[in-house]
């Protein structure tokens, strides 16, 4: 087990899992080191529409101890959460959520499944993006939506959410990114639409008044709001069998800015 010294993680390898359990207990913690994952997971829940039929289904890859839930509660979904880490799934059990241990990229559920995939904050983190892609597609029904937020594989993208987040006290705890697993966000476009499922991207970021208000303690969130660049943190959309308006053009390559 990885010592935690001042909420800061003692060196394991990059993106090694042992770090969520060394942090589980700062998960629900709104000022915690796992502080904008709960910014993203409101704006993320902000893209999940009410349910459309009784008994719908909401899959959460990489659900971690269930910060989506709270967002989502009210849309009518049974929300299944997957996730390798023990610790964080019990966290999201007492959440509502019904919490399954697997790999995203071998999850032991139906094809067809579910009326929403949401994975947020996941795709930057497997080895084999195109295997996570398939098996998020999968689980699709015919017009189910899929959910992403994540991290563009640009030096932009890399500079900010590594070099500079893990040196800034409640940002980014030290080593939980491998930047080498970043994701491409034409090979993402392309793999979705592999399966079937035509992508839409947009940029967003946390707000810069909401950040001046967490940081002066006037505010346990932040709002994150779009801009007009998918090169460093960008949301994406999509219907299996049917593209999803409202949102700006997909691709963007692999360029640093």
């Amino acid at each position: 087990m990885p010592d935690v010294r001042n909420g800061r993680i003692a060196r394991l390898a990059r993106n090694d899992p042992a770090q969520y359990d060394a942090l589980a207990r700062h998960w629900w913690r709104p000022r915690g080191p796992f502080a904008m994952l709960h910014w993203l997971a409101a704006a993320r829940g902000a893209l999940v529409p009410p349910a459309p039929r009784e008994e719908a289904v909401l899959v959460d890859l990489g659900c971690g101890a269930g910060l989506l839930a709270p967002h989502v509660d009210a849309a009518g979904y049974r929300h299944i959460g997957i996730d390798v880490t023990a610790s964080a799934l019990a966290q999201a059990a007492a959440h509502g959520v019904t919490a399954v241990r697997a790999d995203v990229a071998a999850v032991p559920l139906a094809d067809g499944c579910a009326d929403v995939v949401a994975a947020g904050e996941i795709l930057e983190h497997v080895p084999d993006l195109a295997a996570v892609v398939a098996e998020a597609c999968r689980l699709l029904r015919p017009g189910g939506l899929l959910v992403i937020d994540t991290l563009a594989a640009t030096a932009l993208s890399r500079f900010v959410a590594v070099t500079l987040a893990e040196r800034i006290p409640g940002a980014a705890p030290p080593g939980i990114h491998d930047p080498a697993l970043f994701v491409d966000r034409a090979a993402l476009v392309r793999e979705c639409a592999r399966h079937g499922v035509s992508l839409r991207l947009r940029g967003i970021r946390p707000s810069l008044v909401g950040l001046a208000r967490w940081a002066t303690g006037r505010a346990d969130s932040v709002p994150m709001v779009s801009v007009p660049t998918t090169a460093v943190l960008f949301q994406a959309v999509g219907r299996r069998g049917q593209e999803e308006p409202g949102l700006t053009s997909g691709g963007g390559g692999d360029s640093s800015t």
